[in-house]
């Protein structure tokens, strides 16, 4: 059941991928130093984690808006813990962006300050397991599992990039007062776009005209960022991504896990989570013909 060593590593009860991130440099992390205007985008994998970054670069950057500037998203919103780059962050002008999967109890402690914002996207975990297992023969980062019913039970056991669902998503909403947060499910941005946009706004402080507000939510559509190489990260290199199997964005759906799962797998999960997932705050939605 564990994953191999090559794929993952542990710091701290969480994994993470060996090859791009470090114990030393997760070390300097807790005292990043955190300004008031940063935007810190938390998900755990495959629950809109490109999808929100590219709306909330197309929220702060006129020139993505219209279309000016050819910058790529691991520019614009830059991960935290994965610094692929090696940009100089402390020098980068505010206000800065940062995407992260870190759990709460690992996030910079400047974060707790409550006056940098973090925007917190949540899936159903079933699309989420869909979606990691498919993105998993995609990705030369991560072991890829034939099986997945043996993906599944990794999944359930929290044996996988970013660990437990479960914990991470439990982790930010219990601890929820400790961050000046937002949270936003991915169904509702599937739903009702413009709402979370002017949602999302309205908590950054950033004020756009309807025109702007109308460039982003139809920019930021599937199909619009699946066309587009800076947001559907197209520029990843071959040794991180087979691009032949596949893209970094796939279906965008919501309720996809019912042509993955069959109705016994879906119990099994239901027995695993069930119990935890009814006592976390949300209405999950399992497949957009529900209502929200």
């Amino acid at each position: 059941m564990e994953p191999a060593e090559k794929y993952l590593f542990t710091y701290k009860g969480f994994y993470f991928q060996p090859d791009m991130a470090s114990a030393e440099y997760l070390d300097t992390l807790e005292d990043f130093e955190i300004r008031d205007s940063d935007v810190f985008l938390v998900t755990y994998p495959k629950s809109g984690t490109i999808w929100t970054q590219n709306i909330l670069s197309l929220i702060y950057h006129e020139g993505h808006r219209d279309g000016t500037e050819k910058v790529d998203l691991l520019d614009r919103v830059p991960w935290l813990e994965y610094n692929i780059r090696n940009a100089d962050y402390i020098s980068r002008p505010s206000p800065r962006l940062f995407a992260s999967h870190l759990p709460y109890y690992l996030a910079p402690k400047g974060l707790r300050n409550r006056r940098a914002k973090v925007v917190y996207v949540v899936r159903n975990p079933k699309d989420v397991l869909a979606s990691y297992y498919h993105f998993s023969k995609t990705s030369r980062k991560l072991e890829e599992v034939e099986d997945f019913g043996i993906f599944m039970e990794r999944f359930l056991a929290g044996k996988v990039l970013a660990s437990l669902w479960l914990d991470h998503v439990e982790g930010w909403y219990t601890h929820k007062d400790d961050f000046n947060i937002l949270f936003l499910t991915y169904e509702e941005m599937k739903k009702d776009l413009r709402s979370c946009v002017l949602k999302l706004c309205n908590f950054l402080g950033k004020r756009l005209t309807e025109k702007e507000v109308d460039a982003v939510v139809d920019q930021a559509t599937f199909n619009k960022m699946k066309a587009d190489p800076r947001a559907n990260y197209e520029f990843m290199p071959p040794d991180l991504m087979d691009h032949s199997k596949g893209h970094f964005l796939r279906k965008g759906t919501v309720g996809d896990w019912k042509n993955t799962m069959t109705v016994a797998q879906s119990e099994r999960f239901d027995s695993v989570f069930k119990e935890r997932m009814e006592k976390l705050p949300i209405e999950f939605c399992w497949d957009i013909h529900d209502e929200l």
